[in-house]
């Protein structure tokens, strides 16, 4: 039996819109998990180092439980099928769950908006006709959960030094619309707003695709987890407030190029990839996931450690489960190099 998990759920959204807002601040970049993934398999170093800091985290929440991955077991048709449409649908509309619903409807981007809107509802409609098995749902737990405050404190930690690298390598006194970047303390930023993205993600209790799948089951099921909903609650309205009133010059402070997305149209490929994403969100229930492989043909999807980068480091801290993922993500980036 599965119980929402309101508290952590809530305070891991909080921990979502800090590396994202940092991320902005620090480089200029918008934080989308698939953009980092394409473009890290193109082999540029900056989100290469992001996509590092996710798969870090997850070796670091591997460590801290101490235990493997509880399995959920989906067919390796639907693995594939999965990878590939997530990997297609998020190139084509530019953005995942994290590019579009956290840093686009952060801006109050209408672009944005119309793609969660599209992937929520194709996701929806996925779970619907083609529903997995899921726990029944319990009472809520409101508890901070057995090493929520150890992430807390960590998080914190990696805050603060975000904000000491902040501090001791400001550029934004530049004058000019670029200042000069400083190409190692922004490695720097991309690899700790990752990792620290990683705990609050395995924090907020989301990293799990039961709980995903629960919510786009609707309240019509027994098996209806709201969690998702509690973590909107919580990432939203602070990543809005933060870009609003506390998104600086517009001039990164490590230098660099302000690379927010100005006033893109909203056409048939946004909402075409948006609703082939939703497709492959709606069959294995997050954008990024772990799968273990079993002697009867089937692969258990992880739920323990989030997105797929952060559920490859906790296979290698954990020993398991490398091989599978790394087929995945491979079929993530065959699906991005489609267009």
């Amino acid at each position: 039996m599965s119980a929402p998990t309101p508290v952590q759920s809530f305070l891991g959204g909080v921990g979502l819109a800090l590396p994202v807002h940092a991320l902005l601040l620090l480089n200029g970049n918008v934080f989308g998990i698939s953009g980092f993934v394409h473009r890290a398999a193109l082999g540029i170093k900056e989100p290469a180092f992001a996509v590092m800091g996710l798969v870090l985290g997850g070796a670091y929440i591997g460590l801290l439980e101490g235990h493997g991955p509880s399995p959920f077991h989906f067919s390796i048709g639907r693995v594939a099928l999965s990878g590939l449409l997530v990997g297609l649908g998020s190139k084509l509309s530019n953005g995942c769950t994290s590019g579009h619903m956290i840093c686009g409807l952060s801006r109050l981007s209408l672009r944005s908006f119309v793609a969660t809107l599209t992937f929520f509802v194709t996701g929806v409609v996925t779970a619907q006709l083609l529903p997995s098995e899921l726990p029944s749902v319990g009472p809520m737990d409101w508890s901070l959960g057995p090493n929520g405050k150890v992430l807390l404190v960590t998080q914190a930690v990696t805050s603060a030094l975000l904000a000491t690298l902040a501090y001791t390598n400001n550029r934004s006194s530049n004058t000019s619309t670029q200042a000069e970047p400083l190409s190692t303390s922004r490695l720097l930023a991309f690899l700790a707003t990752g990792f620290e993205f990683a705990l609050a993600l395995r924090f907020s209790n989301l990293s799990e695709s039961t709980r995903v799948l629960s919510f786009l089951g609707l309240p019509f099921r027994s098996s209806f987890d709201p969690s998702l909903a509690f973590l909107a609650a919580g990432a939203l309205p602070l990543s809005i407030a933060l870009y609003r009133f506390f998104r600086g010059s517009g001039i990164p402070l490590l230098g660099g190029i302000w690379s927010i997305p100005q006033g893109a149209p909203i056409d048939m490929k946004l909402i075409g990839g948006a609703a082939v994403f939703g497709v492959g969100w709606g069959l294995a229930g997050i954008c990024r996931k772990l799968f273990d492989f079993n002697n009867n043909g089937i692969y258990s999807l992880s739920l323990l450690a989030g997105p797929g980068l952060v559920n490859l480091g906790r296979a290698i801290s954990g020993g398991s489960g490398v091989f599978p993922v790394a087929t995945w993500l491979a079929g993530v980036v065959i699906g991005g190099l489609f267009v």
